[in-house]
């Protein structure tokens, strides 16, 4: 099942990401994520136990495979139920087997020349990374200004405090990582992600 990808992500405004190597930790973060009203989340490939953890919350929830390099990780991403494939760098590999799977790719870039490169590449969305470090909220509206074309979603220690401001510099979408996954209860994850989309509303 292919996935309108822009509009999800347009109406949902925040993307998590879960970075753990721990698959009981990846699959109760994912839930504590969905509880809060989140249903489109990226997973980064830590441990290759992590794709039976894919498997079972597709079920329920549009899964990204992230961290993917390599094309034996994404034909294993995608055979387990991701529906969505990410990788940190653009690759043409990956681009191939997006298109041939009819699975969406969001491609890595930091700089306007690789967003651009993506997108001519027929890259319906691309990330933006390490945002923060390449200055944050300004960096995306200089980016956009001359390419408003550009379906970006920034990442890269994005504080929550920060996301209106992404999304109102032109982001399709927030990249979420520890500011939104790290806490000492995943009902604490839970609340603060119903806390979040609340304020975006």
């Amino acid at each position: 099942m292919n996935v309108n990808l822009i509009d999800k992500l347009s109406q949902n405004k925040i993307y998590p990401i879960i970075r753990n190597s721990d698959p009981n930790e990846v699959y109760n973060i994912a839930n504590a994520l969905y509880d809060g009203g989140a249903d489109v989340i990226e997973i980064t490939i830590e441990n290759p136990k992590v794709f039976n953890v894919i498997n079972e919350l597709s079920k329920n929830m549009i899964i990204c495979a992230g961290g993917i390099i390599t094309s034996i990780q994404a034909q294993t991403a995608i055979e387990c139920g991701a529906r969505i494939i990410s990788s940190p760098i653009f690759q043409q590999n990956l681009v191939k087997i997006s298109k041939d799977r009819q699975v969406p790719f969001i491609a890595g870039t930091s700089t306007a020349n690789e967003a651009y490169n993506a997108w001519k590449a027929r890259i319906p969305i691309v990330k933006i990374y390490p945002v923060t470090a390449m200055g944050g909220i300004e960096y995306i509206e200089n980016l956009l200004r001359p390419m408003p074309f550009l379906n970006v979603i920034p990442q890269g220690d994005v504080e929550l405090k920060d996301v209106k401001g992404y999304l109102d510099a032109g982001a399709l979408a927030v990249g979420l990582g520890r500011h939104l996954t790290n806490a000492e209860t995943y009902e604490q994850i839970t609340i603060r992600t119903k806390e979040l989309l609340e304020s975006l509303k």
